[in-house]
């Protein structure tokens, strides 16, 4: 039985099998049965289509038997040279063959189809609940480990949704119809078709530690190569700016002579595991063989059943594999639908209905207004600690200090995206009206972040995430606000012209102009500007700064900077130092920005 097994796969069922059984023990297979409860609400979303597939696998079954048997009578009846019902016989083996093939075929393609509509509608769910995931909880897991799970783990889960619990009926049918067939002809053939299981039983431990050894170290060291491949082509430029790429080559040939020679030593493993099992195969499979050549000698058999026996019992074999197989897919998917889940299960963000009743201020604008607020990342390590911050309508305000401060955070609170562990952050609209900082205010803000937030496309396509309906005048206006226009109208194709992965083609300092005109273009009555024009000259930041100011009067603008040299534009300056956010004189914003 185990030589229609290939090893790897075998290895993975041995392992899996062990992990059903330990998580029974441990009772952790509760978690596994609740992942699959998960997995099931949208399955039953195609219970009618699961229906129909499943009746389509035991229909195909069931030719496939209808033509082994036909198959038998047709042998018997050109060895006994009877030869009245040959070609009802060979229409009926034909036939069935052919529905076989087809419906397998075709449940092959449905089963692609149901895998993508459920992987789609889990990606689509799962996509939502993300973005509405609260920001702390969801910056505890790296990007590259966000999007694993969200290719990879929903992949697996929508694979298995829809086919899994059909695939397992249809091989339980499948086996118990192949072995009522062995049976009903001889049940001491039905026998020897189970006679390799011990063997394989007793193997099974040693393969399974060892199968995991292997998996931990290719685990790992895919993790160190994939770390220093993602690091290489992000760092490109510098690797050729320092002239060391001879060097990072030579790593990579050293890395996969490393993973060649693992690789080898497993196949080594895999070689002799499968002599053993190819032994054992070949074992039942010559006394099985011979077994029935002296039923055939001694005239218990015909040579068509014979034939039956032995194609039955090969067909026997490829049921208990494919029942072994499916258990992986089971524990598996129960692993990828537990990694979704911990996203899925993340604190959402707040939403408080009544932010949009603020609406209908927006013309007058609006008060930012932190009170005395604390807040920390991580537990007993403040960041901002008993703080007040203000900034009214019309005002041009300055956040400043040294990098790594808390500017940035406090931006992060400003927007509702965290959210003070005592105190208030709020917008306070012209009639007074107070509202918490949370994720139904963020519609007031426009956002100029810190470093590249350019993505591949054209100039018009990066503007227009902030106002999808934007005219092109519109998108040249807030070119010329972000005095971004004087070198954009000198290319060729003006805003249609495409920028490159990471803005190449375009120098830091153009860059940031066209990220502040997309948020000019947002227009909305607050601006953040974090580090925003970092690289741009005095002149032009100034400029850039009484523009937007000039757009709309009762703009409120919030900028925050680590270079103050605008600081006498500025209606207020606080200072973010050792966790302390703290209002600065005139004359100490005067002072800082003749000092700097």
């Amino acid at each position: 039985m185990a030589d229609e097994l290939d090893d790897k796969e075998r290895d993975s069922a041995f392992q899996s099998l062990d992990a059903l059984w330990k998580s029974w023990k441990d009772g952790t297979f509760r978690e596994i049965w609740d992942d699959w409860k998960w997995i099931f609400t949208y399955s039953v979303r195609y219970k009618g289509i699961i229906l129909y597939y499943l009746i389509l696998g035991i229909i195909s079954t069931s030719l496939g038997l209808v033509s082994s048997i036909a198959g038998k009578y047709i042998i018997d009846i050109v060895t006994g040279y009877q030869t009245d019902k040959l070609w009802i016989l060979i229409t009926v083996a034909v036939g069935s063959s052919l529905f076989s093939l087809t419906i397998g075929n075709y449940l092959g393609r449905l089963n692609l189809k149901l895998g993508i509509d459920i992987g789609n509608d889990i990606q689509s769910d799962i996509f939502d609940k993300i973005i509405d995931s609260d920001w702390k909880s969801l910056s505890k897991y790296h990007n590259g480990d966000l999007l694993n799970r969200f290719t990879g783990d929903i992949g697996s889960v929508g694979g298995n949704a829809i086919g899994w619990l059909p695939s397992v009926v249809i091989t339980i049918y499948q086996f118990i119809a192949t072995f009522c067939v062995i049976w009903y002809y001889n049940p001491v053939m039905a026998i020897f078709a189970f006679a390799s299981a011990p063997f394989t039983l007793i193997a099974s431990k040693f393969i399974i530690k060892k199968q995991r050894e292997y998996g931990k170290k290719v685990r790992a060291m895919s993790s160190e190569v994939m770390t220093f491949e993602m690091e290489t082509f992000y760092n490109f430029d510098t690797i050729k700016a320092f002239g060391v790429a001879e060097q990072y080559s030579g790593k990579l040939r050293w890395w996969q002579k490393k993973f060649k020679d693992m690789q080898l030593e497993y196949n080594w493993f895999s070689i002799k595991t499968n002599v053993y099992f190819s032994i054992v195969g070949m074992l039942v499979t010559f006394s099985a063989f011979g077994y029935c050549l002296w039923l055939l000698w001694t005239h218990q058999i015909t040579y068509g059943t014979m034939t039956l026996f032995l194609q039955q019992r090969a067909e026997l074999a490829g049921a208990f594999s494919g029942l072994i197989s499916i258990i992986p897919g089971f524990l598996n998917s129960s692993i990828s639908a537990h990694r979704v889940r911990e996203l899925v299960e993340l604190p959402k963000e707040k939403h408080i209905p009544a932010s949009h009743e603020l609406d209908r201020y927006i013309d007058d604008g609006f008060t930012v207004k932190l009170n005395d607020v604390n807040f920390a990342y991580i537990e007993d390590k403040k960041v901002i600690s008993n703080s007040d911050f203000q900034a009214h309508p019309g005002e041009i305000v300055a956040l400043v200090g040294p990098s790594g401060e808390g500017k940035t955070t406090l931006i992060r609170m400003i927007l509702g995206m965290i959210h003070p562990e005592s105190g208030m952050a709020s917008l306070i609209a012209s009639d007074g009206t107070e509202v918490e900082m949370n994720a139904d205010t963020r519609h007031l803000f426009s956002y100029v972040p810190q470093g590249n937030t350019i993505l591949s496309g054209t100039i018009a396509e990066n503007l227009r995430l902030a106002k999808q309906d934007a005219t092109d005048e519109e998108i040249i206006e807030a070119l010329k606000i972000a005095c971004a226009w004087p070198f954009i109208e000198k290319l060729e194709k003006t805003i249609e012209t495409e920028i490159g992965d990471r803005g190449h083609g375009f120098s830091e300092g153009q860059i940031q102009r066209i990220a502040i005109a997309r948020a000019v273009l947002r227009d909305a009555p607050i601006m953040l500007m974090d580090e925003a024009t970092s690289a741009l000259d005095i002149t032009t930041e100034r400029q850039v700064l009484k523009s937007i100011v000039q757009q709309r009067p009762n703009k409120t603008c919030i900028v925050t900077t680590h270079r103050p040299t605008v600081l006498n534009l500025c209606q207020r300056v606080y200072r973010v130092m050792q966790t302390k956010v703290t209002e600065l004189s005139e004359e100490e914003s005067s002072k800082m920005a003749m000092d700097f």
